[in-house]
């Protein structure tokens, strides 16, 4: 199984035919002080399989600081089944995880670590700056 599309956004929903839809892409996020509280923000990921990886998945999230220190974590499973239409032998699962007042501590570059039955897949950066930063940090 791999993570094909892995986004940070303010919002994304699923519809009932499994469309993705997203609102307001970003990478970095600025703020007037630390610790900063950001109200909102969505992780947005679409898992891929083919159909022989029918069957139950660990699936482990975790949020890391720029020292390395992990700031926040989750974990569960993913049961995938056969769907209907898409790619011939193609399974796509999109995934919406809100993320509601994370704090971070400090400025620098953030990461988003995504891990398929103990397997990392994807690292998605994030960059919090402030005003004594600059959008680069």
């Amino acid at each position: 199984m791999d993570v094909d599309l892995a986004l940070l956004a303010d919002a994304a929903t699923i519809d009932g035919s499994g469309k993705l839809n997203i609102l307001g892409i970003f990478d970095r996020i600025g703020t007037g002080s630390f610790p900063a509280r950001h109200p909102r923000m969505v992780l947005i990921l679409r898992f891929s399989a083919t159909l022989n990886e029918i069957g139950r998945h660990d699936i482990g999230i975790s949020l890391k600081a720029p020292d390395g220190a992990e700031l926040v974590r989750v974990d569960g499973e993913m049961q995938l089944g056969p769907g209907p239409g898409g790619v011939p032998g193609m399974i796509r699962v999109p995934h919406v995880l809100n993320l509601d007042g994370l704090v971070f501590p400090k400025p620098g570059p953030y990461a988003f670590d995504v891990w398929v039955d103990g397997e990392h897949h994807v690292s998605l950066p994030l960059t919090v700056y402030g005003p004594e930063t600059t959008a680069e940090a």
